[in-house]
């Protein structure tokens, strides 16, 4: 019977051997086009990490040339009585200061921005 549905399509008959050649070199088919997607896929993760990864550099070789500067002033500001602004501690809600400082670094090292560039209002527990 599917030999005469085949058939249909070319006006003859397939035999069971045509069927299976058939149905084989489908399947190999598919294979292939799942083979080549996976590849593209693979292709495509590793283009993405690999800017990814050329961004975080770029932005750590900027980070120490920015606060170079900011270095060499310190001393000569040194000289003159200025106000320092001193950083205030974060207002913790609900967390104790052991959580609130693991949360601080682990912003710090996901987002790629030192420790102290950064500047926490507050700190509160979600449920």
């Amino acid at each position: 019977m599917i030999g005469q549905t085949l058939g249909l399509l070319t006006g003859k008959a397939l035999e069971t051997s045509d069927v299976l050649m058939v149905c084989v070199v489908g399947i190999i088919v598919v294979i292939v086009e799942l083979a080549l997607i996976a590849f593209c896929i693979t292709g495509v993760s590793k283009a993405i990490n690999g800017l990814t990864k050329a961004t975080k550099k770029k932005m750590k070789a900027e980070a120490p040339a920015s606060s170079a500067p900011a270095a060499v002033a310190a001393p000569a500001q040194a000289a003159a009585p200025v106000a320092v602004a001193v950083k205030k501690d974060p207002e913790l809600i609900d967390v104790d200061e052991k959580s609130a400082a693991i949360i601080m670094a682990i912003v710090s090292d996901e987002s790629g921005i030192p420790l102290e560039r950064l500047a926490f209002k507050s700190i509160k527990k979600i449920d």
